[in-house]
């Protein structure tokens, strides 16, 4: 299973590689994908409902972001507080339909803007710099300018979640996916809502609570699969119908990727 899915390592580096400084090593991050892809092949189980495509995937990207955590000087407090921002720029990209700006973070966080913009900085500033500068042997100035972006971790996360999540909401059923859509992106009153569908308010915050939970079970499911929960009743109806889902949304997500990819076959050798 594992030698069939090598070339998802291939194209999984190449993606990282344009998210990510010119001095991170390629080869690098193919041996720690490599290394994922055999250990999801030994932990794989087919009964959860994730083809083990997307599951490897998943498994191969953690390796990748932790071997980049790897090459950097950044403290765990400074790694920390910017897990949680990133957190919390992932759960208001999700409720308002847009990335956040510094001062919605910082709300969210109880934070002060400063504080934000200066966690930011220090990731970025941590990111290992090639100390034998650029491939010509220059000193790589451009490389060495501090980016007042999010560190390549936190880009390829959040932009990770971001597309799932949006083909999560497409692939939900039409009355949450009405909820999800008005209530969180377009922000209309949950009595508007409840008009227009023909129900109570209280029916819409029940699905709404209800698509909360089939997004968040799809997320974990790709994209940390050791938080996926197992349900209480796994073989009831309510189980089946969420497995469903969950495998509808990778099927989705790998056919989204494979229009989108640019290149042509995978190389493992690129």
């Amino acid at each position: 299973m594992a030698v069939d899915h090598v070339p998802l390592v291939a194209h999984v580096v190449r993606e990282t590689l344009t998210r990510v400084p010119s001095h991170v090593n390629g080869d690098d991050l193919r041996s720690a994908g490599l290394a994922a892809l055999v250990t999801a092949a030994r932990s794989f189980d087919p009964t959860r409902g994730v083809p083990f495509g997307s599951y490897a995937t998943s498994r191969i990207r953690g390796a990748i972001l932790d071997e980049l955590r790897s090459v950097d000087w950044a403290s765990r407090s400074v790694r920390r507080r910017s897990r949680e921002i990133e957190e919390a720029r992932t759960r208001l990209a999700a409720t308002m339909g847009r990335l956040p700006d510094n001062a919605a973070v910082a709300a969210a966080l109880g934070l002060d803007v400063t504080e934000v913009k200066r966690s930011d900085d220090d990731v970025a500033r941590a990111s290992v710099l090639s100390l034998s500068g650029g491939p010509d042997g220059s000193d790589a100035v451009a490389d060495m300018v501090v980016s007042k972006d999010p560190g390549p971790e936190a880009a390829v996360l959040v932009a990770e979640r971001l597309q799932y999540l949006q083909e999560a909401i497409a692939e939900l059923p039409d009355r949450l996916r009405a909820v999800v859509q008005g209530y969180f992106l377009d922000e209309r009153p949950m009595a508007e809502l409840a008009a227009e569908l023909g129900v109570s308010e209280s029916r819409i915050s029940q699905i709404r609570a209800e698509a909360l939970v089939l997004l968040r079970d799809a997320l974990n499911a790709a994209l940390d699969p050791e938080r996926l929960q197992p349900h209480p009743k796994p073989n009831g109806c309510v189980a089946r119908r969420r497995d469903a889902y969950v495998a509808a949304v990778a099927e989705r997500h790998a056919a989204a990727r494979a229009v989108g990819a640019t290149l042509p076959a995978f190389d493992t050798t690129a």
